[in-house]
């Protein structure tokens, strides 16, 4: 998904502030109709505010209800209201609420004192008011006094991941290219947080509303791509499977053999998971890299096999689309493997193919391991990972997905990442006090 500047009036290709632009999907009818902000939470995260913030922001400017703590991350707006519009609104709440009035920069914290609403500004220390006269105002004094002055927690969580964004987008101020100057893999980091910034759907990308089109079972994709669930029959008859096993590679056959005790009955063995394992590998050697195949074709043939909800699937598409390039591949791919990441399990399989892919690697080049923390940190910064499953991922090895003495070497690679998740959340703990 292409980035846009969180100031618009900078035209500087390398400004360090990046948000995704605003994706709307209008649904109903008549007195019903209503705007689902796509990806609100993304946008909030990457200006460190919280999306009730935004999201009451644009009520009050369109005089519109909204919703403003949805359980289920639908943010509604009554009425039909068109994303560039929204935009156009979002630079307003951008100006009066995140930059420092003195210096514009957005890395602004909103603290409270004395009923007065103060951005505290970590670029250049200034401390400036926010006017008590807007709308908004009211609503996050009020906000406030509900939480008795303490922190929400998915506010300091926006705060840490819109840092984290800083540094995936190439900030110059992050200083190193893992977490307080941990980690390497610089090269391949930088150019993976550039290649993010500047996604190009040519090239492996894909929005996120192409995939939610096919998840939704909309018919056409740009006119090209039909997705018609009776074309998506798979040979499931004994000779079929054996023919589809005997033809994978004897390196990727041991790949797949996860050894997963989590799988659902009858789950194991070569299946479609190494149909679709198989399929990307011979695009890849079509396509001269696999770099080149397309993200929603991928999405489409997991689709077609009837697995893009499996947990299985986040392993095999780890161990196909990603190699000792990861670095500058997540970005890329972020938008598609978000459609396959869809609860914690899935994410224990992110963290599981990941290990058993740098195993892999590892045999090659011992230094991947480095690469271990930037990897993480861009899980993280696209959404993919979240801060729990990490965290508790990291406090014991596993022989789960690759022998026990290369697990502890990721997690012991993975220490620096882990530590600033853990220290990050002392202090806004401390904060709060």
């Amino acid at each position: 998904m292409a980035l846009v500047n969180v100031r618009r009036d900078v035209s500087d290709a390398f400004y360090r502030y990046k948000m995704e632009r605003i994706q709307t999907k209008i649904e109903g009818k008549g007195n019903g109709i209503k705007t689902v902000v796509v990806n609100l939470s993304s946008v909030a995260q990457s200006l460190a505010r919280p999306g009730s913030y935004l999201i009451k922001y644009f009520g009050f400017e369109l005089g519109a209800q909204t919703n403003i703590d949805p359980a289920d991350d639908r943010w509604i707006i009554n009425g039909a209201h068109d994303a560039s519009k929204l935009q156009d609104h979002l630079d307003g709440f951008i100006n009066k609420f995140v930059l420092c009035k003195k210096c514009k920069n957005p890395e602004t914290e909103v603290s409270i004192n004395n009923d007065r609403i103060l951005l505290d500004c970590k670029a250049c220390g200034q401390r400036s008011e926010v006017d008590l006269r807007l709308k908004l105002s009211g609503f996050i004094l009020k906000n406030n006094q509900q939480k008795k002055g303490k922190k929400d927690k998915a506010e300091r969580k926006a705060a840490r991941r819109a840092k984290q964004q800083q540094i995936a987008n190439g900030g110059k101020d992050s200083g190193s290219n893992g977490v307080n100057g941990s980690g390497s893999g610089s090269a391949s980091g930088a150019e993976g947080s550039d290649a993010g910034s500047n996604e190009n759907e040519e090239n492996g990308g894909g929005s996120d509303d192409e995939f939610e089109k096919l998840k939704n079972g909309a018919p056409e994709l740009n006119g090209e791509v039909e997705v018609n669930d009776h074309e998506w029959a798979v040979d499931m008859s004994e000779e079929a499977v054996k023919a589809r096993q005997a033809s994978l590679p004897g390196e990727f056959k041991q790949k797949l053999n996860m050894g997963d005790d989590e799988d659902e009955e009858g789950d194991s063995g070569p299946t479609v998971y190494d149909e679709l394992g198989n399929w990307i590998q011979e695009q890849a050697q079509e396509k001269g890299s696999v770099d080149e195949v397309d993200s929603i074709d991928i999405f489409v043939k997991a689709k077609e096999l009837g697995i893009e909800g499996k947990h299985r699937a986040v392993i095999v598409l780890v161990l196909t689309i990603f190699d000792e390039n990861i670095c500058a591949q997540i970005p890329k791919r972020s938008g598609m493997m978000k459609q396959f990441i869809t609860s914690e399990r899935h994410e224990r399989a992110l963290l599981g193919g990941t290990e058993r892919l740098i195993g892999d690697l590892a045999k090659q080049n011992p230094n991947v391991y480095d690469k271990v923390v930037k990897v993480l940190q861009l899980y993280y910064t696209y959404d993919l990972l979240s801060e729990e499953v990490v965290t508790k991922w990291g406090t014991k090895a596993s022989k789960k997905y690759v022998d026990l003495a290369t697990s502890k070497k990721v997690r012991k690679a993975a220490e620096p990442f882990l530590t600033w998740l853990a220290e990050a959340s002392e202090e806004d703990d401390s904060d709060d006090e």
